[in-house]
């Protein structure tokens, strides 16, 4: 009877023991899941997180500026370099050519110069010299005008004397070709006043045309000049440098291939100064401010927080840059949550040897610190 009713007692005491225990994971988890939902509630007052962010970095081309065949590749893919490192180099006879003959072109018009400069100076030179003459001319006709004057007056008295017989015929006739002289002495010096007067216009026409030629011949060594330093520009495109510090791409060249000017060769990736681009809902922005501190983890380094803060906000939503933006006013409209591009930069100096391994498209998962 005894054993009969300690069984009974077992019997009735197992539910009791398991509702107990349900009752207690059930509050446990109760407990759980509000702590755990108060926590996500208290932290999404502070923090928007997306995961939708990768990182992002400076990315130069590399671009011949000239055509021209390929005689040395001294890079290889995803090689490191230095700004102003010496990537490809083109076959630079062409050029060579064009700066010797820009140098003999140059040649030939400073010699152009000289013979107008020379030019220039004889006929200033014919110049001075003819109007020395017209002066000298000039006090020789006054000259001859006080001679012609003198006669006039001699010859009128001697020709009122010869009336009255009172001078001879020879002397009368002596004072007519005196007179005769000094008028032909003053016709003869007018002439040569106007031929040297002539002569000096023609001179200063000719010193005008010179001076032309001289501005002419400068202009010209101005031009040699220009196409000496574009051939040496041009001299130096052949050597394609680095434009940055960064990474190398694939190489897209090979030797003896000929290069178009402007064709894209491949790309250096900077790995100095990388970013985040976060593209969080538009819902997300009403208290991300600038300035504001971030928290970045990269999956590619679980085990390492990287600290960084918002730097600006996109002028637009991704999807006004997209190839084909979508346009509400055809077709019917659903409404979609846009998402905005925000730029993240990264603030701590212990995370540089961090920083300089992250590639542009990784994936990354942002925590904003909300003021």
């Amino acid at each position: 009877m005894e054993t009969k009713q300690t069984t009974l007692e077992a019997e009735e005491t197992a539910p009791q023991k398991k509702s107990y225990r349900f009752v207690i994971i059930l509050t446990a988890l109760i407990l759980v899941g509000g702590i755990w939902g108060f926590n996500k509630y208290n932290h999404g007052l502070h923090h928007e997180e997306t995961d939708d962010a990768q990182i992002d970095a400076n990315i130069s081309p590399v671009i011949p500026r000239i055509s021209g065949y390929v005689t040395e590749i001294r890079v290889k893919d995803n090689q490191n370099v230095k700004k102003g490192d010496t990537l490809i180099v083109l076959d630079n006879r062409d050029q060579l050519i064009k700066l010797e003959q820009a140098k003999a072109g140059l040649a030939g018009s400073q010699g152009s110069l000289v013979v107008a400069n020379a030019t220039t100076n004889a006929s200033q030179a014919s110049g001075i010299t003819y109007e020395a003459n017209i002066s000298i001319v000039e006090a020789q006709i006054e000259e001859a005008k006080v001679n012609v004057w003198r006669a006039n007056q001699d010859f009128a008295r001697y020709e009122n004397l010869i009336k009255d017989h009172s001078i001879t015929q020879q002397e009368f006739e002596q004072a007519s070709a005196t007179k005769q002289k000094a008028e032909r002495a003053l016709a003869v010096l007018v002439a040569q006043k106007n031929a040297a007067q002539r002569q000096a216009k023609a001179a200063g026409q000719q010193t005008r045309a010179t001076s032309v030629q001289t501005g002419v011949a400068n202009a010209n060594i101005k031009a040699r000049q220009a196409e000496i330093a574009n051939a040496e520009l041009n001299l130096s495109y052949t050597v394609i440098t680095a434009p940055t510090d960064g990474r190398v791409s694939k190489v897209n060249a090979q030797l003896g291939q000929f290069l178009q000017a402007g064709q894209s060769l491949f790309s250096i990736i900077s790995t100095t100064e990388p970013w985040v681009v976060a593209n969080f809902k538009e819902t997300q922005l009403t208290r991300m401010k600038l300035g504001q501190k971030v928290l970045v983890h990269v999956d590619a380094y679980p085990d390492h927080e990287f600290e960084a803060k918002v730097a600006s906000f996109s002028p637009a939503t991704g999807a006004r840059f997209a190839l084909l933006p979508p346009d509400n006013a055809s077709g019917n409209f659903v409404k979609v949550v846009q998402r905005l591009p925000v730029r993240i930069e990264f603030t701590q100096e212990k995370d540089h040897q961090f920083i300089s391994e992250l590639r542009p498209g990784m994936n990354v998962f942002v925590d904003v610190l909300l003021n």
